[in-house]
């Protein structure tokens, strides 16, 4: 009887490498779980209403990193630095890969997939990619599923997981759950613009019973507006939230049932924020931050394991998961000196998971220049503990929107108000009108809105910081370094 997804001819094909030296074990699988447009939005990380037990019960068994960042909040541009572990401006992946936007990582970019088949990994996706060219990107199997329906997309892992291998799994699980789904707009000759339904639907998803919110109730972060149409969108945004728990517990339950429940190594993020204006597109807080939960981590040939429950504050950003994930599998680059330009610019924090204060992961790195074709507005941060700085090098042009965020009821609500009107803390004049410099005080200011650039007291700080941004340009081949010198 054939294979369902061609596994019989996948495996024979399959060779097991050993790299520099390294054997590579079948106790050593990992799962990458990317939802897509979800900020740290969960109960594990103090949200008291919305309801996700599974993600939960991970942190609760495993690791949760409370200063998680993306590196753009863009969606294939941030994809791209997750699975290569290279900063958007160095694979060129500089936004959307889908449609006429048609972004697309350097041909000579070696991925984390690739890697991992090179060293002997069954590698299979399944949901959404948003990446390209597909050589650069290349998995063994590209699983079906509707990325709306996250307990059927785990059902169609299921094979994957309970195959008898010696050689150990990656799989890429992506969700379109919770992105906007559109729909939003006024129907009938209605003018108002309703909630946007998140893909939310009447008949509700196979295996999934669905959780709904009442408006009233949910929490409205500071950088939202607290009003009608902002609640309703988040009452949306919460229930799609609850149906990837529910696709995350199903797909721990199937690594249970097939004995690989303690030798996965499982880790939940986001690509970015919420989809919501101050959040997706910007490097505003809200963007950057993500959930990234974390069980199963073991440090390669110690008998060293995390404890249940841990918290850990070391400060990691998505070009750190690839290093990480290839030690944590035992893999070390096959050549000693990887061509210039394409080599891993994060670091693996395999060790940081050691302490709850871990040091030496004191600094991230952001860098955006496009979401949709139409967006152009670059931007480099540095984000220390204590301060960030923004540098917004199409400063003098208006802040561009992704149209699912301009269309947003929540948006659109306040922006038919005037330039003047408060947006969360922001007047909608100065959201879209934005210096060249922020600089921000986040311990005394984190929710952004004070800007120190032009303070003279800070002068020392500023150019420390730019010093930073340029040394972070420098080290990773980022061709708008020269915006400096002219423009």
């Amino acid at each position: 009887m054939a294979c369902k997804h061609g596994y019989c001819s996948f495996l024979v094909s399959t060779v097991l490498v050993l790299v520099a030296g390294t054997s590579l074990s079948a106790e050593r699988n990992v799962i990458i779980f990317v939802t897509d447009d979800m900020g740290p939005d969960a109960g594990c990380y103090g949200n008291s209403v919305i309801k996700t037990p599974h993600l939960d019960t991970l942190a609760k068994d495993g690791i949760r990193m409370t200063s998680a960042f993306c590196t753009t909040a863009s969606c294939s541009a941030s994809r791209s630095v997750i699975l290569t572990g290279m900063y958007n401006h160095a694979n060129a992946q500089y936004g959307h890969e889908h449609s006429y936007h048609h972004f697309r990582t350097a041909d000579n970019i070696k991925s984390l997939p690739v890697r991992l088949t090179e060293a002997g990994y069954r590698t299979a996706r399944i949901g959404k990619l948003h990446v390209g060219p597909e050589e650069v990107y290349k998995f063994g199997l590209a699983l079906p599923g509707n990325a709306r329906s996250p307990v059927e997309m785990a059902e169609n892992c299921r094979e994957l997981i309970a195959a008898k291998s010696e050689q150990p799994f990656f799989l890429y699980f992506c969700t379109t759950d919770p992105h906007r789904s559109g729909g939003g707009e006024g129907r009938d000759g209605e003018k108002e613009r309703k909630a946007d339904p998140f893909g939310n639907r009447p008949r509700g998803y196979p295996g999934v019973t669905e959780v709904k919110y009442d408006p009233k109730e949910v929490l409205v972060p500071p950088f939202l507006p607290d009003t009608k149409a902002c609640r309703e969108e988040l009452a949306q945004y919460y229930q799609s939230v609850s149906r990837i728990d529910q696709g995350l517990g199903r797909l721990m339950q199937i690594l249970k049932e097939s004995g690989h429940h303690d030798d996965t190594l499982v880790i939940f993020t986001s690509d970015h924020g919420i989809a919501f204006p101050g959040a997706k597109t910007n490097l505003y807080e809200p963007g950057m931050k993500v959930p990234m939960v974390i069980r199963g981590f073991r440090v390669p040939g110690s008998k060293f394991k995390v404890e249940e429950g841990t918290v850990c504050d070391a400060m990691v950003c998505h070009a750190d998961l690839t290093p990480t994930i290839l030690e944590f599998a035992g893999v070390r680059e096959a050549s000693a000196k990887p061509q210039v330009g394409t080599q891993i610019q994060g670091k693996s924090f395999l060790s940081a998971l050691r302490d709850e204060k871990a040091k030496g992961y004191d600094e991230v790195y952001a860098s955006h220049t496009f979401h949709e074709i139409t967006m152009y507005y670059p931007m480099k941060v540095v984000r220390t503990r204590t301060h960030k700085l923004i540098w917004n090098i199409a400063y003098p042009l208006p802040f561009p929107f992704a149209s699912d965020l301009w269309d947003a009821s929540t948006w659109q609500d306040v922006y038919q108000h005037g330039p003047e009107t408060t947006y969360g803390k922001r007047t909608v004049k100065a959201y879209i009108h934005r210096p060249q410099f922020e600089l921000y005080d986040l311990v005394n200011d984190p929710d952004e809105v004070k800007n120190l650039a032009g303070d003279p007291a800070n002068a020392k700080l500023l150019e420390e910081l730019k010093g930073k941004i340029k040394a972070f340009q420098k080290r990773t081949n980022d061709p708008w370094i020269l915006k400096w010198d002219y423009e």
